[in-house]
């Protein structure tokens, strides 16, 4: 049997209070940011889905901190006559605030789906783009956007569709300026995971001495 790893620790500020939004299998589900703090003093503003049974009894307000275990999903949702990838953050649990605890903590295990999007800034700094497949209950996948950096973009430039892959992370925002058709441009805001750390499963087409080193993650301060 597939061992499936998509496991998501946060804790962070409520941002924005509980709102209701969507109902499956007569279970509503509520809709929240959580903005979760950075090394750098910088901050996630981070979407999460939340089911009211875990919101039961809890009289919450904004600045409370919430700490949460779940996985990080994705949905598409059809925007303006477009389809469009969707990314959340989905509680599974609440915990006890654990304040020595990193409050961004992401392990993914699954699959690449399209071709590395590999490029260098124009600082010189590398970069390679992953959408990966990870599967979960009831046939069922989500697809998660990553970014690398550094060593470990050099390293997934060589990966190819069909590689399965481990990853740690964390879950983050990106705002970045979109142009549009006119010429004007909106401000839009990325969900992706920065990894820290990429290594190929055992099967790939690469030989087991090209496994990925555990490279240091890089700081993601890159705009589209």
């Amino acid at each position: 049997m597939e061992h499936l790893i998509n496991d998501l620790h946060l804790t962070g500020k409520l941002v924005t209070l509980p709102q209701v939004g969507h109902e499956a299998f007569g279970e509503v589900f509520y809709y929240l940011t959580l903005g979760v703090p950075r090394l750098s003093g910088a901050e996630d503003l981070l979407p999460v889905t939340i089911s009211e049974r875990l919101l039961e009894g809890m009289d919450l307000a904004i600045g409370n901190v919430l700490s949460i275990d779940g996985q990080v999903r994705s949905y598409n949702k059809v925007i303006d006559g477009v389809g469009r990838l969707l990314i959340t953050a989905f509680a599974q649990r609440l915990n006890e605030v654990d304040p020595y605890r990193n409050p961004n903590l992401l392990q993914l295990t699954g699959t690449l789906c399209k071709p590395p999007a590999y490029r260098t800034t124009p600082f010189g700094r590398e970069i390679a783009d992953l959408m990966v497949a990870v599967n979960r209950a009831y046939g069922k996948s989500d697809y998660i956007p990553c970014i690398t950096w550094g060593r470990s973009a050099r390293f997934s430039s060589r990966l190819h569709i069909g590689d399965r892959i481990s990853l740690n992370g964390r879950l983050q925002s990106r705002a970045y300026q979109k142009q549009l058709p006119d010429g004007t441009c909106v401000e839009k805001v990325a969900y992706e995971v920065s990894v820290s750390q990429i290594e190929l499963v055992a099967g790939s087409h690469l030989e087991p001495e090209s496994y990925a080193p555990a490279a240091p993650a890089e700081p993601s301060q890159e705009v589209e």
